[in-house]
């Protein structure tokens, strides 16, 4: 059977865009084991993973290797920043960033495959910019529920701190991108 068959007969994903987007979970789950704390959100490479998906991925495969991310973490394995664990981190402080990881890498796979007069690299750098805004959106909105602090000061503690780095983490998504496609057998282009 062919790898870009889906697999069954109301399954609408390959078996290689499953293997993807479970390595993807994996190293989204592995990277959050490298943070540097920095109150109250820490700083990990997560965000070059989540962007990665939804430049690789389908918009339904990239949801569920987030889905799959997040799961992990509900059930208690050490899969979020600081390696911890458990459904509380997910009305916590910091779990408007994981709400935020799911919306953002659907929103780049949907925004990847609107076709137009943008270059795919054009398209891939809105898209992973576009995601990264998403993500800060929905972390910045429950930072600011969750801890009472006053929008700037969400953005002061939850934004600035880490805009920087993830820019430079989206640029080496974007990057990464390329190269994954052009070394390995991925439909996205």
């Amino acid at each position: 059977m062919s790898s870009d068959r889906p697999i069954g007969r109301a399954a609408s994903f390959s078996l290689r865009e499953m293997v993807t987007a479970a390595l993807l979970a994996g190293l989204l789950s592995s990277s959050a084991w490298v943070s540097i704390p920095v109150a109250p959100v820490p700083l990990t490479l997560q965000v070059f993973f989540v962007l990665l998906a939804g430049l690789l991925l389908r918009p339904p495969v990239a949801g569920v290797a987030l889905l799959v991310y997040l799961l992990l973490g509900v059930v208690g394995l050490p899969v979020f920043s600081s390696a911890r664990g458990g459904a509380a981190i997910l009305f916590g402080p910091t779990g408007g960033y994981l709400w935020g990881f799911l919306l953002a890498a659907v929103t780049v796979a949907l925004l990847r495959e609107v076709k137009g007069k943008a270059s795919p690299l054009g398209r891939d750098l809105f898209a992973a910019f576009a995601g990264l805004a998403v993500l800060y959106l929905v972390g910045w909105l429950q930072l600011i529920a969750v801890t009472g602090l006053t929008p700037w000061g969400a953005i002061l503690a939850g934004v600035l701190p880490f805009l920087g780095l993830d820019l430079a983490k989206a640029f080496l998504a974007v990057i990464a991108t390329r190269f994954l496609r052009r070394a390995l057998p991925i439909h996205r282009e």
